[in-house]
């Protein structure tokens, strides 16, 4: 059983940056984030597998950066030019399982509470 704690997120502006973590209670072979936006089904948005190894969903590359500290079971989101279209709630996963597409996040075996992420325009 791996249990995950969230935090960060917040309010900025368009063009603005934010970060996330997640805090997991052991190793888990990936760690990512998906989010939901209201009325929309939920989107697998990167994950890291291993030490490196690393996934963005489309929209977010280049913008965003996935990075893990194993020694203590951290991972992180640093998210730069947000837009109004990232708003969201941010839910941490992780699996045990080695994946490959973003869209796998979405069937992890472990997930956190969200943190909300809002970008205004």
């Amino acid at each position: 059983q791996v249990q995950l704690v969230g935090s960060g997120g917040g309010s900025v502006q368009a063009g603005g940056s934010l970060n996330i973590s997640c805090g997991a209670s052991t190793y888990a072979v990936c760690m990512g984030w998906f989010r939901q936006a209201p009325g929309k089904e939920p989107e697998g948005v990167a994950f890291i597998a291993g030490s490196s190894t690393t996934q963005y969903t489309e929209s977010v590359k280049g913008r965003f950066t996935i990075s893990r500290d194993l020694a203590n079971n951290f991972a992180y989101l640093e998210m730069n030019s947000l837009k109004p279209e990232d708003t969201g709630m941010y839910f941490c996963a992780a699996d045990n399982g080695w994946h490959s597409n973003t869209r796998d996040i979405l069937r992890f075996s472990y997930r956190g509470r969200g943190t909300q992420v809002t970008v205004s325009s």
